[in-house]
């Protein structure tokens, strides 16, 4: 039992013409993923690999059922592909897309939450629960199914905290990037409160990063209502305030922010912080046999 996407889910890929969705949509069928149709607008009546290609997504919906979407559009032109999934009824929508303007994004993830789908990105990785589905361009190979939840704010350290993780005999549940820009569509507490109803997940791994007050947020969330053992790990333990740190929303700003105080807060709260990430599979599994 998986959360948000499974063997069940029906994807239409926004940009599945271009470079990137080409190569990825044959990834993602490769793994096993259900794509249904494709969408982009005026070429609609092409194929690519015999996957149906589309104007609209309302059509991908209406015709062949789809149910999530993953996004590989341009920056200036995400947004509005963004606001046509979910106005389509599109219940889980994957923007692969990195530096989308700010205030496109504000805009857009207001109309998110009025529609009430969840947004995953932009700029992130996907999302995958192994064996049954990924959407988005996560590595498939190096994912097992298993018990272990992973949210992630950072897609490279999501790879390699999961390789460890399968090494250590721990397979996951699902994985998701929740996106590494300064607006995101979700918060590592909306998926806790998933992972918490979830019966297959028996322990979640969190990947944060300095910026922000998202983990403060997640460590308070832990402490309160969520009775299932966490490791986290914070990246840019060693950046220097006011300079970004690879995502846009990785910058130590207005004192806030900072890798010691992400550490300090789940730490307080009795969650597992490991802070060499070399070792973060080997305490995983410590942590989660017990």
């Amino acid at each position: 039992m998986s959360i948000l996407v499974d063997e069940n889910t029906k994807v239409v890929v926004q940009g599945i013409t271009g470079k990137e969705g080409a190569f990825h949509t044959t990834q993602m069928v490769a793994h096993g993923t259900n794509i249904v149709a494709g969408v982009t607008p005026g070429k609609g009546g092409q194929q690519v690999d015999g996957i149906p290609v589309l104007n609209r997504v309302r059509d991908a919906v209406d015709i062949h059922g789809a149910n999530a979407s993953c996004i590989f559009v341009p920056p200036p032109f995400a947004p509005d592909a963004i606001l046509e999934a979910a106005d389509a009824g599109i219940e889980v929508i994957v923007c692969i897309t990195e530096g989308i303007p700010t205030l496109d994004m504000i805009t857009t993830a207001r109309f998110i939450r009025k529609c009430g789908a969840v947004l995953i990105g932009p700029n992130t990785p996907g999302i995958i629960s192994p064996g049954k589905t990924k959407v988005g361009i996560v590595p498939g190979h190096i994912h097992k199914p298993g018990g272990t939840g992973v949210i992630s704010r950072s897609g490279t350290l999501t790879y390699e905290v999961v390789d460890q993780l399968t090494r250590a005999g721990l397979g996951q549940s699902t994985c998701i990037g929740i996106g590494g820009d300064s607006i995101v569509g979700t918060s590592f507490i909306d998926h806790l409160r998933r992972f918490k109803e979830n019966r297959e997940t028996r322990g979640v791994v969190l990947i944060g990063e300095i910026g922000g007050t998202a983990e403060e947020e997640a460590a308070e969330y832990i402490e309160g209502e969520f009775r299932k053992p966490a490791v986290a790990f914070i990246a840019g333990q060693t950046a220097p305030p006011g300079r970004r740190m690879g995502h846009a929303g990785a910058i130590i700003s207005g004192g806030k922010g900072k890798a010691e105080d992400k550490i300090n807060a789940l730490k307080s709260r009795g969650i597992t912080v490991v802070l060499n990430l070399g070792q973060l599979g080997k305490t995983a599994l410590e942590v989660f046999k017990d």
